[in-house]
Order: structure tokens, then C-alpha cells, then sequence
């Protein structure tokens, strides 16, 4: 079931994770295949974009690619009344989230005369990517809540949503009815790496590009995003999903299989573990998870995933498990522990933290109202979570009169002397009185 039972001593916990880095590496196959679609949408658009969507998503696909207002309209009513709820609730919490994170333009006059500042502007069009599913049939609607809430909190003038069509040629339902709950209009049956293309490169008579890509997607999708990088923004580069569980003797064994098989059911590179200094914990834990996989519509994914890159590691001590931790810096750190809090002040790397035996991940994703997109294959060492200021800019802006100029155009342009740039000293001297 789950593929390794650790029991690990404090000082060689490195070595006993070192399997984990060999997960989701992309080969130079798959870059060289969205090259190539790359390419095409930027030589043929719109007729790379039709051919891509018939070969991939619809057979039958015919444009226009644009979603019409009146489907996005009709798509909200078709939902069930008590979800169309839910997803406002829960839109209304990562909204509200997001606002606490906006920054401000400021400025600071100096007693030399100088005032300096920075200006901080949304980007004028930001691209959403919303993955619709097998045959867009389970679609990932709280993606597109989390990523459009912090593009409109931040003020993009346009927010531009893509995401694939099902077989019939129509985008699922749900993905409408959140994208007229947040009163987003243009949305495309566009997705894979053509999609991805079209939002950075635009595509004559069907849209003009992005600024930012945000949203996450298959290996092709998140490759595109990376070779397209420059040409456009992109929100991180995204591996698979992963959780890490520090579990003491407090913690319930049930509980733990089914957190951990809610990042198992993800996709078969996800990876779930759990670090106890509990051995009845640990043992528990095993049998539970086995227990439970079994009633899982998506077993075999599941099962796939613990084989390959689950894990149940015993530790002397929280000491070390907490090391591990910062060592893996996980997507998500549940802290399933007596006294949550206490432990907070020494966990350092990690993409979100759940704290206490009642908020599993899930409460994250989908409801509390922090962004769930987080950095993955422990990039949280030096990565945060999607935020407003992803689809923001920020501009330095300087004044200084001709007072300060004569007060310290000397040290400017022997700077500038040191580094061999002559023009630059002229530059300087020629308005304070100098050669």
C-alpha cells in the first residue's frame, strides 16, 4: 500500500528522503512537442488553435472559441441553487482573504530635495488557466475561484479565463457559473499548451494577449508556461500535489489515511506523507490508509501515488520531524498535533500550514480563503503562495532638483568612473557644472 515505512534516526533524515527528488522532472520529449505547439499558434493561430482542439479535447469543435455571455448566464442557472451558495460563499472568503494583501503606492521626500517612491499598479490583462478534467467532466472550479479572486482584487482591467471544452464542444458548467459568479465575461474553450500559447502570443481574431498566466495544469500546460516565461508572466512553475503530516500521539490515525489520501487521489506523481514520533500512530495510520483506500472512486490513482511517493516515517522526536519538514519545505504541512501553535514559530518552510487536529487540507483548498495555489517540490524554501502582488506591478519613481545634483554629483560620477562608464559621469556632470 503505502510504498516506504521510515523509522529514522535524528541524524540522517536527508539521505532517508532522497527518493522524493526524482519526482515529475520533465523530459526533453515533452518540451520539444510543446515547442513545436508552440510554434504553430504563433505561424498559423487560430488554425493551430481548431486543430489542436479537435485532435485533443473535441472532435467536432467548431468556433467561435469565445464562451457567449448568454452561456455563461445560462450556466449559472442550471446549477443547483445550493451550490451556486456554496460557490459564492466560498468566493466571498478568498476575495475577502486577498484584500488583506493589497499594497499601496508611496512616496518619501528627503531633506536633500529628493523624493522617491514606488507605484504599484495592476498588470492590464491577466490569463487564467482552468483545467476542465477528464473530458472536462470534473472540473477544477475552485481553481478558477483562487486564481481570478487575487487578479481582481489587484484591479486587472481584464481578466481572460481558458479552459478546455468537453467532447460536445461546450465548457462545463460549473467553471461558468463561478466565472459569472466573480463577473468575469471573457472566457474561451480553449486548453493545453496551445491554449497557454494563445493567452501569451494572442491570436488574430480570437483574443490579444496576457500579461500574466496564472492556473495550474498537466505537464504540457506547465511546460508552455515555463518555455514562454519572459514573453509573458507566470504565476510559478507547479509540480505535483504533496502533504506532509506531523502527527504526535494526540493525533487520530483515521483521520491521517484520509488527509493523506486527499492529496493521493490527486494525481499518481502526488505525494502524502506523514512524519510521528508515534510508533502506535504509525502503525495505525498504515492499516487505516489501506482500510480506506479501498472505498475510493479514484483507487487506482490513489493507490499508484502511496506506492510510488507515500511514505510513514517514524522519528525519535517532534525535534526532527519538524527538521524534515523544513528540509522537504512541503506544498501542504498539516500539524496534527496537541498544541499546533507551539510548534509554528519553528516550522520555516512550507507553501501553507494547517494547524490543529480540525483543518485538513481541504479546508484550504476549497473554503477558508487562502490561495491554494502553492509552490510544490520544495520550492517553499524560497516561494509563496499566488497573491495579489502576482498580478502586480511595481515602479520605482525618483525626483531629485538641481540642489541635490550639485550636492552629490561627485559621488555619482566617480561611481560611474569606477565602472569604466564615462557617459554616465558626463551624464551627470554636464547639469552640475562640470566638463
Amino acid at each position: 500500500m503505502i510504498g516506504r515505512f521510515l523509522k529514522i534516526k535524528d541524524d540522517d533524515y536527508k539521505q532517508s528522503f532522497a527518493w522524493l527528488k526524482s519526482r515529475s522532472v520533465p523530459d526533453a520529449e515533452t518540451e520539444r512537442q510543446v515547442a513545436d505547439i508552440i510554434n504553430a499558434v504563433n505561424i498559423r493561430g487560430a488554425d493551430a488553435l481548431l486543430e489542436y482542439t479537435r485532435k485533443f479535447d473535441c472532435p467536432d469543435f467548431r468556433p467561435p472559441f469565445r464562451v457567449s455571455p448568454e452561456a455563461i448566464n445560462d450556466a449559472l442557472a442550471k446549477i443547483p441553487s445550493a451550490d451556486r451558495e456554496i460557490l459564492r460563499r466560498a468566493a466571498d472568503n478568498i476575495l475577502a482573504f486577498h484584500r488583506e494583501q493589497r499594497e499601496k503606492s508611496w512616496f518619501v521626500t528627503r531633506d536633500d530635495g529628493s523624493i522617491l517612491g514606488q507605484r504599484v499598479a495592476p498588470v492590464a490583462a491577466a490569463g487564467l488557466y482552468a483545467p476542465g478534467g477528464k473530458n472536462g467532466d470534473t472540473p477544477l472550479v475552485s481553481s478558477l475561484l483562487m486564481n481570478a479572486s487575487p487578479a481582481i482584487v489587484a484591479g486587472c482591467p481584464r481578466i481572460v479565463v481558458i479552459t478546455p471544452p468537453r467532447r460536445d464542444g461546450n465548457v462545463n458548467d460549473y467553471i461558468l457559473a463561478a466565472a459569472a459568479i466573480l463577473n468575469i465575461e471573457e472566457i474561451y474553450a480553449l486548453g493545453g499548451p496551445w491554449g497557454i500559447a494563445a493567452l501569451a502570443l494572442g491570436v488574430v481574431g480570437v483574443m490579444e494577449p496576457v500579461d500574466v498566466i496564472a492556473g495550474p495544469g498537466n505537464i504540457y500546460v506547465t511546460t508552455a508556461k515555463r518555455l514562454l516565461h519572459g514573453r509573458v508572466g507566470i504565476d510559478m512553475i507547479a509540480g505535483p500535489s504533496e502533504v506532509l503530516i506531523l502527527a504526535d500521539d494526540s493525533a487520530n490515525p483515521d483521520w491521517i489515511a484520509a488527509d493523506m489520501l486527499s492529496q493521493a487521489e490527486h494525481d499518481p506523481l502526488a505525494s502524502a506523507i506523514c512524519v510521528t514520533d508515534s510508533e502506535k500512530i504509525a502503525n495505525e495510520t498504515l492499516e487505516r490508509v489501506e482500510i480506506r483506500a479501498r472505498q475510493l472512486p479514484r483507487k487506482e490513482i490513489a493507490l499508484r501515488s502511496l506506492r510510488d511517493w507515500g511514505c510513514v516515517a517514524l522519528t525519535r522526536s517532534m525535534d526532527t520531524a519538524i527538521n524534515i519538514a523544513n528540509y522537504l519545505a512541503p506544498e501542504h504541512l498539516e500539524v496534527c498535533c496537541q498544541s499546533p501553535w507551539d510548534y509554528l514559530p519553528r516550522i520555516k518552510n512550507a507553501g501553507a500550514i494547517f494547524l490543529g487536529h480540525y483543518c485538513p487540507e481541504p479546508v484550504g483548498d476549497y473554503f477558508a480563503g487562502p490561495n491554494h495555489v502553492l509552490p510544490t517540490m520544495g520550492s517553499a524554501r524560497f516561494a509563496s503562495s499566488l497573491s495579489v502582488q502576482n498580478f502586480c506591478k511595481k515602479t520605482n519613481i525618483i525626483y531629485t532638483p538641481a540642489s541635490y545634483l550639485t550636492a552629490h554629483s561627485t559621488d555619482i560620477a566617480r561611481l560611474a568612473e569606477i565602472e569604466s562608464l564615462r557617459a554616465h559621469a558626463l551624464s551627470v556632470r554636464s547639469r552640475s557644472g562640470g566638463d
